[in-house]
């Protein structure tokens, strides 16, 4: 087991205290003889939090991790490897939900140093661990403990960049036409010379297919200008054309919102309410069924995204007039709202790259507009929200969550 320095370990403790929001006092006066498993347990002392419910095999699993976290090159490689891999099915490591825990301050004090080391392919391979220490080092206010590590946002092609195959087929299609051309004008050279003997008959049998062409191509413009008539006044197009707009996302009106307040339903145990502010006279109320998995004290003061033109309601008696969209995991166990990029405005609406269209002014329930779209949402590999793949986009870049491979509603 490696030793770790009294330095890391003063860093530990700071970092818990501003976790726990303790004075900075707390960090000094460490012995170096103490283990991170009797900080820990000080520190919680200190704090008032401490109860034998903190003291698990999974917090001690995570707190002998960064008691023992290598300094080697390749002994360090293949630990950050393995908390990759813990990673990739949580958003944090041991807090409820989308929660950090004390043992996440512990575990990002530890790595976070040779983390900055690592260059950009190797942060590349990394990429349940990056998710997680951006959420953290956004989500904890460590102050002046770490410097923020830069997290580079995913890039993606605009749609439409089908444009130069569809050139490459056109292309090909022009020299397969040519080729048909010219392969026939060779057939009726060498029929022309091998009838040669006997060329009254061939110059009537000539006239009488070109008669008869002549005949099916006058029938086939008939038939193709009766099907274009047709096609006109059929309504089935017309129908399969408003299919496909009712499952645009440019339907929904999705705005940035902040979530001013938030407290529990009165009268059920998984609802919460909140008032976000989305940029309007007056803040709106929405209920959300998210009391399971965060707290009221966890979403004031956060920024959401919220679809504004669902009809409004009452839930359980509580007027709703919005819905936030939140990831989910496959099992449900964590759900949390997406969050928004921090400098995105207020009330600004999110946008998709190649999508374009005016929101409904209100989604109509009967038509289940809004259940034929969220199929189409999820996040990425990297934790970024996407309809049909193309990001949820603000002013200051892609709307994130911190569970990969999710999906939204």
């Amino acid at each position: 087991m490696a030793n770790i320095s009294l330095k890391r370990k003063q860093l530990i403790t700071s970092a818990l205290s501003k976790h726990l929001s303790l004075d900075s006092g707390t960090a000094c006066g460490i012995s170096g003889e103490d283990d991170i498993k009797s900080l820990y347990t000080n520190v919680l002392k200190t704090s008032g939090n401490w109860s034998h419910e903190k003291e698990n095999d999974e917090v001690f699993k995570w707190i002998g991790f960064a008691e023992s976290f290598p300094v080697d090159a390749q002994a360090c490689s293949i630990a950050l490897n393995k908390l990759n891999e813990e990673l990739s099915q949580k958003s944090v490591l041991t807090g409820n939900g989308m929660k950090p825990s004390e043992t996440d301050a512990i575990v990002f004090s530890a790595v976070y140093p040779s983390v900055t080391g690592l260059s950009n392919p190797e942060r590349e391979q990394l990429t349940h661990v990056m998710r997680w220490m951006d959420y953290i080092q956004h989500k904890e206010e460590f102050g002046d403990l770490f410097e923020k590590i830069p997290f580079e946002k995913p890039a993606f092609e605009p749609v439409g960049a089908r444009s130069t195959g569809e050139v490459e087929t056109d292309s090909n299609l022009k020299k397969t036409v040519q080729s048909t051309k010219s392969s026939e004008k060779t057939e009726v050279e060498q029929s022309t010379k091998k009838s040669t003997k006997n060329s009254e008959k061939f110059e009537e049998e000539q006239s009488t297919k070109k008669s008869s062409k002549s005949t099916e191509k006058s029938e086939v413009k008939n038939k193709d200008a009766g099907k274009k008539v047709a096609e006109k006044k059929d309504p089935v197009a017309k129908e399969t054309s408003e299919k496909d707009k009712e499952l645009s996302v440019s339907l929904l009106n999705l705005q940035v919102g902040l979530i001013r307040k938030a407290w529990k339903h009165p009268s059920a145990d998984s609802l919460l309410v909140e008032e976000i502010d989305v940029g309007e006279a007056k803040v709106r109320q929405v209920v959300s069924g998210l009391a399971k998995f965060c707290t009221p004290d966890e979403l004031t003061n956060r920024l959401v995204v919220l679809i504004t033109n669902v009809k409004p309601g009452k839930l359980r008696d509580v007027m709703s007039e919005g819905l936030v969209l939140c990831a989910s995991s496959k099992d449900h166990s964590v759900v949390e709202p997406l969050l928004p990029p921090e400098g995105a405005k207020i009330g600004e609406r999110v946008s998709f790259a190649g999508i374009d269209g005016k929101p409904e002014d209100v989604l109509n329930p009967k038509k289940k507009q809004l259940e034929k779209i969220t199929p189409n949402l999820f996040t990425d590999e990297k934790g970024v929200a996407t309809f049909k793949g193309i990001p949820f986009m603000t002013s200051a870049g892609p709307i994130t969550s911190s569970i990969p491979k999710a999906g939204i509603k």
